[in-house]
């Protein structure tokens, strides 16, 4: 019996999808040995028109085998969490502040209590809060100093 008999009779089906989510693929009859693939009973048999559908080999597409049927996968949403995202918003901040130096400005009120809302957050004294707050429209006002030249 050849590689090809002997991974046609084991894969009948060609195609195939694992179990996991999202799933991995597989073209059961281009390998040359059988050995090291999983057994036929841990896979889900796809239809050439399944495996064309994916992108054939070289589909990306993430899709799950879900109470029988391929489905397309979505990846959950992975929070973020809101001290991370305030760890994020200071960056901003230096931004902001690295340009209001070199244009002679300063931080407008909102701004000043933005920054401090969010260093509380990120330094962890702030635990009540559940979103960040909005950035302000108006971050940078005149100085004095630069006003009166």
């Amino acid at each position: 019996m050849s590689v090809l008999e002997t991974l046609q009779a084991t894969y009948p089906a060609r195609y195939y999808a694992t179990l996991d989510t999202p799933c991995a693929w597989y073209d059961m009859w281009v390998y040359s040995s059988v050995d090291g693939l999983p057994p036929v009973s841990q896979l889900f048999p796809m239809t050439s028109e399944q495996w064309a559908a994916k992108g054939g080999n070289v589909g990306t597409k993430s899709m799950a085998v879900v109470n029988g049927q391929l489905v397309d996968y979505t990846p959950p949403v992975v929070p973020v969490p809101l001290k991370t995202q305030a760890a994020a918003a200071q960056a901003w901040i230096m931004q902001q502040a690295n340009l209001a130096t070199a244009m002679g400005e300063v931080f407008t009120a909102d701004m000043k209590a933005y920054v401090t809302a969010i260093n509380a957050i990120a330094g962890g004294t702030d635990t009540t809060s559940t979103a960040l707050p909005a950035q302000p429209t108006d971050v940078m006002t005149a100085s004095s100093t630069a006003a009166a030249t």
